[in-house]
């Protein structure tokens, strides 16, 4: 049986938030979907309260993804341990709070999501995220139907290498933290889901989510101030990975991009 996925970009603010509330359900009737993952790190500019976590709960995300922002809202640390639906890069040290790794029953399916963070100019403080994944694959007692892996990373040249280093041994696997979709959406040959960046969920007249005139005040050598996110109309973009439940891979990649 054929399963729909859908994997949303970065959310860059509260207006980007709100923008799911309203679209994001009739989409995912429209696509039928059977399982929505988002990232929500930068719902806050830096980071994620509890409160902006249940709004996007509300607005249908199934699982909640982190990245490089996680504890730059240190709110969120207790809300990490207590709920297993918001996971942080499993390759931070061992002592931060939460999980990187979660198990979902669906009722006839089993969802695995793993999260991982890139070492390559964003932090080379984590573990190796290649080894990292190697070893919950292996460390895991029941195999999932599907895993899915979000991959928060700057360099493209790390997503795609990890995307064929577990190409066959995940259903699919994407990037977030560049803000940018890219157009390689793909099914590897061993049958793994790919795309290098989902883009992102906010503003769409803006630098990366956060307002322009900053952005290029900094790029001027100015002093852009505490950067604030954009307003006006958003967008929301990201891609629907299909997924057999018999062979445990994926058939096709859809990007979309929610306006």
């Amino acid at each position: 049986m054929l399963y729909n996925i859908l994997a949303i970009g970065d959310v860059t603010s509260e207006d980007g938030t709100a923008h799911l509330a309203r679209h994001l359900r009739q989409v995912k009737k429209l696509k039928n979907i059977h399982f929505t993952v988002i990232n929500g790190e930068n719902i806050s500019g830096v980071g994620l309260t509890p409160r902006q976590a249940d709004d996007l709960f509300a607005a249908g995300a199934d699982v909640i993804t982190l990245g490089n922002h996680t504890f730059d809202k240190m709110q969120i640390a207790d809300f990490l341990e207590d709920n297993p639906y918001i996971l942080r890069p499993a390759n931070f040290a061992p002592r931060k709070p939460g999980r990187g790794y979660g198990v979902y029953d669906c009722g006839r399916i089993r969802i695995a999501v793993m999260t991982l963070i890139g070492r390559c100019d964003l932090d080379w403080g984590a573990d190796n995220p290649f080894t990292t994944a190697d070893r919950i694959l292996k460390e895991r007692d029941e195999k999932p139907t599907f895993t899915l892996v979000d991959f928060h990373a700057q360099a493209t040249s790390e997503k795609l290498a990890l995307g064929y280093y577990l190409d066959g041994r995940v259903s699919a696997l994407w990037g977030t933290h560049t803000h940018v979709p890219t157009a390689d959406e793909r099914v590897f040959p061993k049958g793994t889901g790919y795309i290098t960046d989902l883009g992102m969920t906010g503003a769409v007249e803006s630098v990366l989510g956060i307002r322009a005139e900053q952005s290029i005040e900094n790029f001027l050598g100015g002093l852009p101030g505490r950067y604030r996110p954009a307003g006006g109309p958003c967008k929301a973009q990201g891609c629907i990975f299909t997924l057999d439940s018999d062979t445990r891979l994926c058939t096709g990649v859809e990007r979309i991009d929610i306006r």
